[in-house]
């Protein structure tokens, strides 16, 4: 007998393959100030998340609330044109249920994008970041409960959440495209508050290079469900506790549409070498 969640996967599946004749080879999660990058996909069909059964549906500024089937550089994708973050009020399987739709969908790929506080020194606002790594502070995790053994197994392994040869093409993208990326470690935490002085110099001494308050979730149903994801943040303000000054949501926004055009060069990218590997 299927689980609930596995039921509404289904029923979540069936309704867009009504909708759609696309077969997605990857997954697309569009961030913060990053949702334009959807006009750029090619014979695209959108559905809104309330039309979607079981989806959860964005509160947040910025967040368009649709799921666009179509191709990117010749690839067939389906992005979500604005997610939901555990702030909203909603559960952490509530949260990553899209991952699982895709994944239902045929997506092997997913990649994610998010607007984040920079830590290290290092960063520049608008800088692009490729997360290697996470440290889960969210204080939950959407694997806790009953294992769905057909979407994954109980201990997922996480030696590689973000897969190194997806994070190898795009490095080499950046660099044809003269686009300057770094690689760090992000940190996701519940928010919705940004973070106390006291709170930067906590993350930036266990190793994170970033913060934000989403694509962890997003990250372990991924991998649990065994598929290879990429990480772009944005650096959207800085967060040093020395020189800290009053968060500007307006300005964070805006710099997020700054880098879209960089960020959308490299997703394109990214996404022409998908199947044939690294360069040589």
């Amino acid at each position: 007998m299927a689980s609930e969640l596995a039921r509404e996967i289904k029923e979540a599946e069936s309704f867009l393959r009504g909708r759609t004749t696309r077969s997605p080879l990857v997954g697309i999660v569009l961030g913060t100030g990053l949702g334009s990058l959807a006009q750029r996909i090619e014979r695209s069909q959108a559905v809104s998340y309330a039309d979607i059964p079981h989806f959860p549906v964005s509160t947040v500024e910025g967040h368009a609330g649709e799921l666009v089937f179509g191709e990117l550089a010749g690839v067939e994708i389906v992005a979500m044109s604005g997610r939901v973050h555990y702030y909203e009020g909603y559960t952490m399987k509530e949260v990553t249920f899209p991952v699982r739709v895709m994944k239902a969908l045929g997506c092997k790929y997913l990649f994610l994008s998010n607007a984040a506080g920079g830590l290290n020194p290092l960063y520049e606002a608008g800088d692009i970041v490729l997360a290697v790594d996470h440290i889960n502070l969210m204080g939950d995790n959407p694997l806790i409960g009953p294992n769905e053994d057909d979407l994954g197994p109980r201990f997922p392994d996480m030696s590689e959440p973000y897969d190194r040869r997806l994070i190898k093409i795009a490095e080499e993208v950046a660099l044809d495209e003269r686009i300057v990326v770094h690689k760090g470690v992000f940190a996701a935490v519940a928010g919705p508050n940004l973070e106390t002085a006291a709170e930067y110099r906590f993350l930036r001494t266990i190793g994170a290079d970033l913060v934000g308050m989403s694509l962890v979730p997003e990250n372990i149903v991924a991998v649990h469900a065994g598929m290879s994801v990429l990480a772009f943040s944005v650096v959207t303000d800085l967060c040093f506790p020395d020189s800290l000054e009053p968060a500007d949501i307006q300005k964070i926004l805006g710099v997020a549409a700054e880098a879209e055009p960089k960020l959308t060069r490299l997703v394109i990218g990214v996404l022409r070498d998908l199947e044939g590997g690294a360069r040589e």
